[in-house]
């Protein structure tokens, strides 16, 4: 079996609104008898659906879904959706479809179970126990860590969206644009640099906090066991720590006598230099939790201990506790297993115990002098017995040391009494606090520390900024463009996705195709950017999916045969599915073209209370006037006019002859294009006269809009350089052509080579009935041979008799352009289709008319954006 094909879908896409990762599959033996038996020998814990397909299972690449499901359950990352689907034409072939927690785990796992099928379908034996192990591994690498995690999901249950920035790190972002936060760890990105720095320095916290008047034990900083030795003298009991160190790690409690000041000051020289000789406040270990200027939660830490049982030693009752699935490694589990170290049996000896004493059964038995869950310990809540004094002095110390999101550790002999009744105070102000012991306590009411931050951070707001998607066959990067500049004249900073690049504010910060996944994060991630407006196009759908959850308002232009044959998709009906994707991401509103019956059909599928606004060139169409009728909001054209209506009022907003992108009204497929942006302006909460200024303001020239209908004069010949590409761009360029000239028309075509041979005769066949003259030539072949497409162009010609003597053939573009400007006669219109860039214009003109090369490059280059 080999995989031929493999794609993560990280966002909504074709197959699932969850990340997925595609695989197509090709396997030359059809079935392997007692295939799936033996799977389910080495995965006895399938669930019973899976099992069921799999136990009479003889295909190797039909067995690869379910087993590749199953080994990133048993990882650790279950995924919750999958699929096998039938490769058109391709018999030997399955496209399956995996759902994944981590996109790492799902990856590794496919590759084991290619390699687990391969050796069941050779009965050969496989080292699943070593596999597993490392698909472990990797699921505990990637994962998120459990305080990060908690944030996460308190944000996704508010609807604030959440964007890994990198694989490893715990590095999130909160919200998009302008509204973005961000968070690693519990540290977030209001967190004052200077504040960290502060509470690293756990004496210079003790100075600060004693200056404002919050209780906190007496002590020094050293650097040799001497020093040690006297400030314990002094004080008496001491707590010995590394000056800088976290977790608990070097801490050292109840040191009352030289030789255990002498070792807690040699364990802490391991985590630093700086050592703090601190009084030893008697009581318990709890920890405050203050987000922004509110307590979160409290918790009394509890050191790993042991309840004896009057049978098993202290060794074997830490194995077992160990054995608690809420217990792991590291910070990903609930608890952390329970370290039978050095310093536990130091612990054990002070209460007379070695780890192979066997304590009476009832009898608690310490294993550490301090309580940090990343030791072991465990915590039980108190949130709601803290008096509102200690309430006060905790804020205040987060306050004093400049922290948004803070964890104070206090020991006091009660945590409901005041602190100093007592003698209690603060210990330590830690910065990037863990919250798991408030999420999960052992005992007592869980808190939710997430969402407690998460408040902190965005108060009532959600994170998001308005996001348009834009998707269709032909028009999308026009409408993208005229909703941007619509909005950056309202005052708006855009971020804009389309296929010749992406935009901040204005500024081109990349160039080319840029309508996937990828280019639409960098927009999403900037700050700068109040307004997104994001081309969304059928390859970076099937190749990425989307890069957001859900979108304000989604724009659906049009559904043509396009693009068919590649990725999966093969018919127009498949096409407008994977354009649906976009339309259901709206939250808001979603743009459907009424005169395209797949864009109607849309509206069925959309979730309840997302608006639909139709839009029409039709005024007349029977689908605009009934939801009209209904009450609905639509935008149409009539009398040369772009005229909103919402069921009650009929207004008119421009006159599309203003509009520069409509070519004084002859071009109708970009008055459609206007209707368009008009209607998402409209749902997007614009006033008729920004949608109006944005319009006629609009120019779509070489430098705002390349290769979208730009005009030059060339000797008289009106030359327009189009990107068109496929029947419905060839046949809408040549109506606007007609509608600008009485002289002649005259194509300087040709189409990408991965079309569909039909498809390329069908692009040939309109060429054909929409121009005098025909001049062929070939761009991008995509590995075919050379004059294999021209040759498909010219079988359509043909077929629809075209006279043969208005027909040449030149498959260098340069020497095309030539051809068919020699047809020309003042007064005539020339479209240069399929065109890649306004050099080949130029490189063509420049030999014969080097004057009117530079004239025109010098109004491509003072255009202005």
């Amino acid at each position: 079996m080999r995989i031929t094909e493999q794609r993560f879908l990280r966002g909504p896409n074709f197959y699932a609104a969850i990340p997925c990762l595609m695989a197509v599959a090709d396997s030359e033996h059809a079935t392997i008898a007692g295939l799936g038996a033996r799977l389910l020998e080495q995965l006895p814990g399938m669930a019973p659906e899976a099992a069921a397909r799999l136990s009479d299972c003889s295909s190797p690449i039909e067995a690869l879904e379910p087993v590749t499901m199953e080994l990133q359950r048993l990882a650790g990352a279950a995924g919750s959706f999958s699929l096998s689907a039938a490769v058109a034409g391709k018999p030997e072939q399955l496209r399956v479809v995996c759902g994944y927690a981590i996109e790492q785990v799902a990856g590794a796992a496919l590759r084991t179970a290619r390699e687990l099928i391969g050796a069941a379908a050779a009965q050969e034996a496989y080292d699943l126990e070593a596999a597993l192990a490392e698909l472990k591994e990797t699921a505990q690498d990637y994962a998120i860590g459990t305080s990060t995690g908690a944030v996460i999901n308190a944000a996704h249950k508010r609807g604030i969206p959440s964007l890994r920035l990198t694989d490893t790190a715990n590095l999130f972002q909160l919200g998009w644009g302008a509204r973005q936060k961000r968070l690693q760890a519990t540290i977030t990105g209001a967190t004052n640099n200077i504040a960290v720095g502060i509470a690293s320095d756990k004496q210079l916290t003790k100075t600060l906090l004693d200056q404002a008047g919050c209780p906190v034990p007496a002590g020094e900083t050293v650097t040799t066991l001497a020093a040690a030795q006297r400030v314990a003298r002094r004080i008496g009991t001491v707590t010995i720590k590394p000056l800088d160190a976290n977790q608990g790690k070097g801490v050292t409690t109840t040191c009352s006598t030289p030789e255990e000041v002498e070792r807690a000051f040699e364990f802490a020289r391991k985590y630093g230099r700086h050592i703090i000789v601190e009084e030893y406040l008697r009581g318990r270990d709890y920890r405050v939790l203050v987000t922004g200027k509110k307590i979160a939660a409290a918790s009394w830490r509890r050191p790993p201990h042991l309840t004896g049982d009057g049978v098993h030693s202290i060794r074997e009752l830490v194995e077992i506790e160990n054995r608690n699935p809420a217990r792991g490694d590291g910070h990903t589990n609930i608890l952390t297993k329970i370290p039978l170290d050095a310093i536990a049996e130091q612990v054990l000896a002070k209460a007379g115990y070695t780890v192979d004493s066997v304590p009476p059964e009832g009898e608690s038995v310490d294993l550490r002098g301090n309580a940090n869950l990343s030791t072991g310990g465990t915590a039980e809540d108190v949130t709601d017995l803290l008096p509102e004094e200690t309430r006060e002095i905790c804020i205040r110390a987060a306050r004093t040391i400049g922290l948004d999101v803070a964890g104070i550790d206090i020991v006091c002999q009660d945590i409901a009494q005041p602190l100093r009744e007592q003698r209690g105070g603060i210990i330590e102000v830690n910065a990037a606090p863990g919250i798991r012991m408030h999420q999960y306590p052992s005992r007592g009411t869980p808190r939710d520390a997430g969402a407690a931050i998460v408040e902190a951070l965005f108060g009532e707001d959600d994170g998001r900024i308005p996001v348009i998607g834009v998707t269709g066959t032909n028009g999308k990067t026009t409408t993208t463009l005229l909703i941007a500049h619509a909005a950056r004249m309202a005052g708006l900073r855009t971020g804009v996705t389309t296929t010749e690049g992406v935009f901040v504010d204005g500024q081109q910060i990349a160039k080319g195709d840029c309508t996937g996944y990828r280019s639409a994060r960098s927009v999403l991630t900037s700050p700068d950017v109040d307004f997104a407006v994001l081309e969304t196009a059928r390859g970076g759908i099937l190749k990425r999916g989307l890069a957001y959850d859900r979108c304000d308002v989604s724009v659906v232009l049009n559904v043509s045969a396009d693009h068919l044959g590649l990725d999966g998709v093969d018919t127009v009906e498949e096409l407008a599915k994977v354009k649906a994707v976009v339309a259901q991401r709206a939250s808001r509103a979603v743009v459907l073209n009424a005169e395209d019956d797949h864009c109607v059909a849309m509206a069925s599928d959309l979730a309840d209370g997302i608006e639909v606004l139709y839009f029409s060139l039709d005024a007349d169409n029977p689908v605009l006037l009934r939801h009209i009728e209904n009450g609905g909001r639509a935008v149409y054209f009539e009398d040369n006019a772009i005229v909103l209506a919402d069921g009650t009022r009929h207004e008119a907003i421009a006159d599309v002859r203003q509009l520069p992108v409509t070519l004084k009204g002859a071009a109708r497929y970009n008055i459609a294009n206007s209707l368009a942006a008009a209607a998402a302006l409209v749902a997007s909460g614009f006033g008729n006269a920004e949608i109006e200024d944005g319009l006629r303001s609009f120019v779509s020239d070489w430098k705002n809009n390349p290769l979208r209908s730009n005009l030059f004069d060339v000797d008289g010949v009106t030359v327009i350089v189009d990107y068109a590409h496929n029947s419905a761009a060839y046949a809408a360029l040549a109506e606007t052509a007609r509608a600008m000239s009485p002289g002649r028309l005259v194509g300087v075509v040709a189409a990408p080579g991965d079309r569909r041979d039909a498809d390329l005769v069908d692009i040939g066949a309109t060429c054909a009935a929409g121009f005098d003259e025909l001049v062929v030539y070939e761009s991008e072949n995509r590995g075919r041979a050379a004059g294999s497409v021209a040759a498909k162009l010219v079988e359509g010609i043909r077929l629809a008799k075209f006279e043969e003597d208005h027909l040449r053939v030149e498959l260098d573009v340069h020497e095309a352009i030539r051809a068919g400007l020699a047809r020309c006669e003042k007064g005539d219109v020339l479209l240069f289709g399929c065109g890649s860039d306004i050099s080949e214009l130029l490189e063509a003109i420049r030999p014969n008319s080097p004057e009117v090369a530079k004239r025109i490059e010098t109004e491509a280059a003072a255009s202005v954006l």
